[in-house]
């Protein structure tokens, strides 16, 4: 087969069914990392993947972390030929029909034309499978790229183990680059590839001030409510109307989008009307396209999850809970240090209520990615080549924790070329993933195993 865009893509054609037949096999694995009940299929995943793998001529074995284990599958040419790994996750986000608007079940592949309806099938296991395709294109091309595959079952989970285990396996992981298949484009017309991810530091607000529910009419006025309290709390730390954050230091060490970054934006495609309309928001803070896009791409936040506490049945219950909880997060960004921040936070809220216990969770480091030099270009290349347009360099909003792990423990660049649409639904019910993507995707991956060929080995 040669490298071209007519006999790839005739490839992909051909591969259809049988790419298709094990989306659906991957989908209806159920790998939810959040749920203990789920590691039964968490390791049915990881062997299955293993064995596919194998099938497509590569080998492959599961490696062992603390935690859900990763999927190493590896496909040599020579020596000499440079080395690339892929990573993709395979475990998903909850999902159920009985408390979500899902049109099917979450869990059952389903068709729909050229759309694939299913938990997972763009976040991230459909990317995951269109780059295993992409292998077997390269290689029946002649392509001489060594080509690694690292696949993770705790990303939807922050990653907890992922750096433990690859400082474990760290000689066999050995690597010249990374790409990232993860990440989303702004629009179906304009493809788009990280110049960064957002980190993010969460972390859980707790107030006791009783042992039960109390009568409010016999203690209301006297006693202290959990709830009240937390709220107000929550209103010093950040402005819920505009969303600025209140903590003095929180902004000390942001940097901002540059000239070029914010011309990227500009030719991204992104528009208000078709962000509003991709999720589903009936009104959002800001209307003016690039001060939305500085938002969500280029700007910390601090977000409220949820609120725990109190009655929650019908009516009103007239008491006084003892106990209230709220869940929030901050998406950090380049050279903000989670640690610092959970300091910051830590230290305004001593000084604001001495009562609240606070507890930190998941912690990811923002990532700032190369937008020059081989491996972007080659990036640029391979879009474009498989796309008709050649990508914008945007910022993710989102945080994949593997990433800056990789960069540190692997001593390899972090690069990405992401395949999933905003319509396609990450995290949401009706996750979708679609024929036009997967096939463009898998020539995408076979140009641009063939524009690193020519680089140096380390």
């Amino acid at each position: 087969m040669n490298l071209d865009k007519k006999s790839l893509l005739a490839f992909a054609n051909r591969e259809r069914s049988a790419f298709e037949n094990a989306l659906k096999e991957f989908v209806e694995i159920p790998t939810v990392s959040s749920e203990p009940e789920r590691k039964g299929d968490i390791r049915r995943c990881a062997d299955r993947a293993a064995s596919l793998i194998r099938e497509h001529g590569g080998t492959a074995e599961v490696l062992e972390t603390p935690g859900n284990p990763l999927v190493h599958g590896t496909f040599d040419v020579a020596a000499g030929a440079p080395t690339v790994t892929i990573y993709n996750h395979l475990d998903v986000q909850p999902a159920s029909r009985e408390t979500e608007p899902w049109v099917s079940d979450p869990f059952v592949f389903t068709k729909d034309g050229d759309r694939y309806l299913g938990r997972g099938t763009t976040d991230d296991k459909g990317p995951a499978l269109t780059a295993l395709w992409g292998i077997r294109a390269a290689r029946e091309a002649g392509v001489r790229t060594n080509v690694q595959l690292l696949w993770e079952l705790e990303e939807e989970i922050g990653s907890p183990n992922f750096e433990a285990g690859v400082r474990e396996h760290v000689k066999k992981l050995k690597t010249d680059s990374v790409l990232v298949s993860d990440t989303i484009w702004v629009s179906r017309q304009r493809p788009a590839c990280p110049a960064g991810l957002r980190g993010l530091q969460g972390f859980e607000l707790v107030l006791e001030t009783a042992e039960t529910d109390q009568h409010s009419g016999v203690t209301g006025g006297a006693a202290r409510n959990p709830i009240g309290e937390l709220m107000k709390l929550v209103s010093q730390m950040y402005d819920a109307t505009t969303g600025k954050v209140k903590i003095k230091g929180f902004y000390d060490d942001v940097v901002p989008p540059s000239r070029q970054e914010l011309e990227d934006f500009r030719r991204s495609g992104f528009t208000v009307k078709k962000f509003k309309k991709d999720h589903g928001f009936k009104s959002i803070r800001t209307e003016d396209a690039v001060d939305v896009m500085k938002r969500i791409w280029a700007m910390p936040t601090m977000e409220i999850h949820g609120l725990t506490g109190g009655y929650q049945g019908p009516g009103i219950k007239t008491i006084i809970p003892p106990r209230a909880a709220v869940k929030v997060s901050c998406r950090l960004v380049q050279n903000q240090k989670p640690k610092k921040i959970m300091k910051l936070i830590r230290d305004f809220v001593k000084a604001n209520n001495r009562d609240v216990r606070i507890q930190s969770e998941a912690a990811m480091l923002p990532y700032k990615a190369p937008t020059t030099g081989p491996l972007a270009g080659a990036v640029r290349n391979a879009m474009k080549f498989a796309f008709g347009r050649e990508p914008v360099f945007v910022r993710e909003g989102g945080s994949i924790g593997a990433v800056v792990s990789m960069e540190n423990l692997l001593e390899a660049p972090v690069v990405f070329l992401g395949l999933s649409l905003p319509e396609h639904g990450y995290h949401a019910p009706n996750e979708n993933y679609d024929w036009q993507q997967a096939s463009g995707g898998m020539v995408a991956f076979a140009k641009y195993f063939s524009e690193i060929a020519g680089m140096s080995a380390s």
